[in-house]
């Protein structure tokens, strides 16, 4: 892959030549686009104290889409060039059948870059990186002795987008990507737990792999790592729970932030469909999806449809006041797009995707949170995760979790799990911390077979009468 500037519709689709077949493909739609992309990405995974892999891949395509209505037709290829244009166009047309839509406006320009566009592969020398992970390696072996094995990867991407619409319109996007992870894994009496800790962001690796940035990971993931050798079957039963802030607003992501996207409330499968206006959570709890930030995993300073980032207020003082949108959804409920519309590439079509989902902080002072419980678990960390989106319901694991009695903390406590559903938890919000902050940068979210990176955020967040799952007798 050249590194020169990706210009899809002045080389290889030159844009007299493309936008005619697009024009053809999209009329009597109701709207659509050529979006091309050009992307390549690095990985090294360091274990077990040496390289175990090192990847390379680059990709280049284009996906064409006609909406008309509620439906979409979509066709993608490798081969970009006017012939496999054409033959897009066939297909995507299909969708439109006879006609008859208005072809939408196209989104309000900006210039505002919210990222470099440095490739941060090219930008540290190779011999660099794996001397850096086998540094981490080392490093956490000479920290404690009960560290039995390491693994570190380093991960960077840059993502090249270029859309053009039927009235002419052409948007660019550079799109980098950067993040180190590390995890450790102690022993002791024959007792092995592991911990982890990592992040990124669309920033280059010169700072990840600073000492001082890459040092305070290992020590994090080490830390987890003895406080779950130390730990104790966790309890089962109805029970208090204060979430630590940050990471563990993965649950809020996924337990409600789905359920807050376009799609799921104009076809009704959402839990929260029919609710707009409506009280759906305890006063206080304001939740924003904001794509806006600057150099934040989940930031996109236009989404996959050209339009925007924006942060929308989706719940206001426990109100539901909006969803994140594409322009499809937003146009067949009657309002505008959110700037929500992202794709994993160009081999799929757009929908509602979340950006950095996060709620604000209170004015509770976190340790009084703590203290005031009688009978509980505070979570500071999550893993892995099930929610069903029609009724809210999750399952989520706590990576790092602690007993609290009567406002002390006590024992660290492992296999704890979060039983719930979002209508109900958000409903349970008792207090507030003002610790809000956002994840370190490694969410990752699903949803129809597509990936998209994303960040999550929260400040600590009592809730009370939540179900955990536990193996203690």
């Amino acid at each position: 892959m050249e590194n020169s500037a990706f210009r899809p519709f002045e080389t290889a689709l030159a844009e007299e030549e493309a936008l005619p077949v697009l024009q053809s493909a999209l009329a009597g739609a109701d709207d659509g686009e050529i979006f091309a992309e050009r992307h390549k990405s690095e990985s090294l995974v360091f274990d077990d104290g040496r390289l175990r892999s090192a990847s390379y891949d680059a990709s280049e395509g284009f996906g064409l889409r006609a909406v008309k209505g509620d439906v979409a037709g979509y066709a993608h290829s490798t081969d970009v060039s006017i012939e496999a244009l054409k033959r897009a166009a066939e297909t995507a047309r299909l969708a439109v059948g006879e006609g008859g839509g208005t072809y939408a406006d196209a989104p309000q320009a900006t210039n505002v870059k919210l990222y470099t566009d440095a490739d941060p592969i090219s930008a540290e020398p190779f011999p660099v990186k794996v001397e850096t992970l086998r540094e981490i390696d080392a490093f956490a072996r000479d920290l404690d002795q009960k560290v039995v094995q390491v693994s570190a990867s380093l991960a960077a991407s840059l993502q090249e987008i270029e859309i053009l619409r039927a009235d002419g319109v052409r948007v660019q996007d550079v799109r980098p990507m950067a993040r180190l992870n590390v995890s450790v894994i102690v022993e002791k009496d024959g007792r092995r737990e592991s911990g982890s800790a990592g992040g990124g962001g669309r920033v280059g690796l010169d700072g990840l792999i600073e000492p001082a940035s890459w040092q305070a990971k290992v020590r994090e993931a080490l830390r987890i790592a003895l406080v779950n050798l130390e730990a104790v079957p966790a309890p089962a039963g109805e029970l208090d729970v204060v979430l630590g802030p940050g990471w563990p607003g993965i649950l809020l992501h996924e337990a409600i932030g789905h359920g807050l996207e376009g799609d799921f409330n104009r076809k009704g499968s959402s839990a929260f469909a029919g609710l707009m206006g409506r009280q759906i959570a305890a006063k206080g709890v304001t939740v924003l999806d904001d794509g806006t930030i600057a150099d934040r995993r989940g930031s996109i300073s236009i989404d996959d449809e050209g339009t925007p980032s924006q942060k929308t207020t989706l719940i206001e003082d426990g109100r539901l006041v909006g969803f994140m949108q594409d322009r499809q959804n937003a146009r067949l409920m009657g309002v505008a797009s959110t700037g929500n519309g992202r794709r994993q590439s160009y081999a799929h079509a757009p929908m509602p995707r979340m950006t950095n989902t996060y709620m604000l902080g209170g004015d509770s002072d976190p340790a009084d949170l703590v203290a005031g419980m009688k009978d509980g678990i505070w979570a500071v960390g999550f893993g892995g995760g099930q929610v069903d989106i029609t009724n809210g319901k999750f399952v989520f694991s706590c990576t790092e979790a602690y007993r609290v009695r009567d406002g002390k903390v006590g024992e660290p406590v492992k296999g704890a799990t979060l039983i719930g559903d979002g209508a109900t938890a958000l409903k349970q919000i008792r207090a507030l911390g003002n610790d809000m902050e956002l994840d370190p940068g490694m969410g990752n979210c699903g949803k129809q077979g597509q990936w998209v990176p994303v960040g999550v955020g929260q400040p600590s967040v009592l809730m009370s009468g939540l179900t955990v799952g536990g193996s203690a007798t």
